[in-house]
């Protein structure tokens, strides 16, 4: 598992040289991570993809094993359709998985930092 960083703000390219360079230094200690970071360049844009709906979504996948959309549908009692959009939109963001055996969400938690 891992966690997810989201980033809200802020200059995208300085954050993510500033993590480049930061992973490098903790790979050249032997640490060992596993991270996903994430931009948006606004408040807006995130809660464009993380709805009340997608979280829920996420939250379930998170927890249950999901073999397909459908079942995912059918477990939250709403429309594949609506269903099967927010999950290509959380898997365009990084935040969903969609495998052969499955949906995934493998990650411990979501860190957002707001940049000003």
């Amino acid at each position: 598992m891992s966690d997810v960083k989201i980033t809200v703000g802020g200059s995208i390219e300085e954050d993510a040289a500033r993590r480049f360079v930061d992973a490098w230094h903790r790979a050249e200690r032997g640490e060992t991570f596993n991270e996903r970071h994430l931009a948006f360049e606004s408040w807006d844009a995130l809660a464009r993809v993380l709805t009340g709906k997608r979280m829920e979504l996420l939250r379930y996948v998170h927890r249950h094993k999901v073999a397909s959309v459908r079942a995912l549908a059918k477990a939250l009692k709403r429309d594949y359709s609506n269903v099967h959009a927010d999950v290509q939109a959380l898997t365009a963001a990084g935040l969903l998985e969609a495998a052969e055996d499955g949906l995934r969400a493998d990650y411990d938690a979501i860190e957002t930092k707001i940049a000003m």
